[in-house]
């Protein structure tokens, strides 16, 4: 493989830090297109930026249309091409007011990056999310073991997902210090916590099942009280990993630490509902769950609207229509019960 391009890198790297100081981009996303980037990169064999042609785009959009997703083998989405070519196009709509690259990128020709009409149709039609009903969350929840330490913590996260509806990043970030019992709630501390854009707001416990607070409770008084937890340490730590004689590693307990991101978490709850005969429901789908919940148990607008800026969302209509979706059936089941 030819070597990276040092010009290429270089003006990377500034409007890398572009993206973060004056986008306020996270380093995932920093992460996201750097990898599309390459991806083009590679394809034009690290060529200069400065030497773009149109015929380099049609090389990149072959490639991109045989190439597999690392993990699942399979050819890349569309969804997936789609954000890959968006995240090029806008590279190169920056790159034209560049000095040293104005006089031979025109801004115009970022557009070459723009998805043909039927695969950008594909990529952004909206699609129902299956998402785990109270019913099925609860059956879960109550097949979760709780024998040893681990499976104890995993049973509160479960219990706080459905309490809160807080995303995995956040849920995985939280510490001892965000948890406020007296008042029923967790500061989302945008400082200290993973949160969607870096947004701080508290969030109250919903009126779900009393099994969920009860657990969740136990867990924080036990971190506190019984393992004198401080303050700073994780809510859902890692686990203390370390030799016992005859035996190997073995679990001995919880360190403190916060998880560096979700992933482990996310496989806990799909094997929370695989486990309990079900299909493998992600963390985030309990959103969904709680607000089509929310939606049977609000009964005025003011109490939907507290329901949504619980969920971290500053206008009711991001909750109505991300996770509120209406069938075409159901469209006209709703409209012929109105007579």
């Amino acid at each position: 493989m030819p070597k990276r391009n040092p010009e290429n890198e270089r003006i990377k790297r500034a409007y890398f830090i572009y993206l973060r100081t004056v986008k306020g981009k996270d380093e995932t996303t920093l992460d996201k297109v750097a990898a599309a980037i390459l991806r083009y990169e590679q394809a034009t064999s690290f060529k200069s930026f400065k030497k773009f042609h149109f015929e380099h785009v049609n090389r990149f959009r072959k490639q991109l249309s045989k190439a597999k997703n690392d993990r699942t083998g399979t050819l890349l989405a569309k969804a997936t091409i789609d954000a890959i070519l968006r995240m090029i196009k806008a590279f190169f709509e920056w790159l034209a007011w560049q000095n040293g690259y104005k006089s031979r990128i025109n801004h115009l020709d970022a557009d070459y990056f723009n998805n043909n009409s039927k695969d950008a149709r594909i990529a952004h039609a909206k699609r129902e999310i299956p998402y785990p009903s109270m019913e099925q969350c609860a059956h879960a929840f109550t097949q979760m073991p709780s024998a040893t330490l681990i499976e104890q913590r995993n049973r509160a996260a479960f219990a706080l997902l459905m309490l809160t509806g807080a995303r995995d990043g956040a849920l995985t970030s939280l510490q001892l210090k965000h948890v406020d019992l007296i008042e029923g709630q967790i500061f989302q501390d945008a400082r200290e916590v993973r949160t969607k854009n870096s947004k701080t707001f508290y969030t109250w416990f919903y009126p779900v099942a009393d099994m969920y607070l009860v657990c969740f409770t136990d867990w924080v008084n036990m971190l506190r009280k019984d393992m004198l937890f401080a303050p700073n340490d994780a809510l859902f730590p890692k686990p203390k990993i370390e030799v016992v004689t005859g035996k190997g590693f073995q679990t001995t307990g919880l360190t403190g630490e916060i998880y560096a991101n979700a992933s482990a978490f996310r496989q806990i709850i799909k094997t929370a509902f695989v486990d309990a005969g079900m299909q493998a429901f992600v963390p985030h789908s309990f959103r969904k769950t709680l607000v089509k919940y929310g939606d049977k148990t609000c009964t005025t607008r003011e109490q939907f609207k507290a329901w949504s800026m619980n969920l971290g969302h500053d206008s009711i209509d991001t909750t109505i229509t991300s996770y509120l979706q209406i069938s075409v059936d159901r469209q006209g089941e709703l409209i012929k019960g109105l007579k």
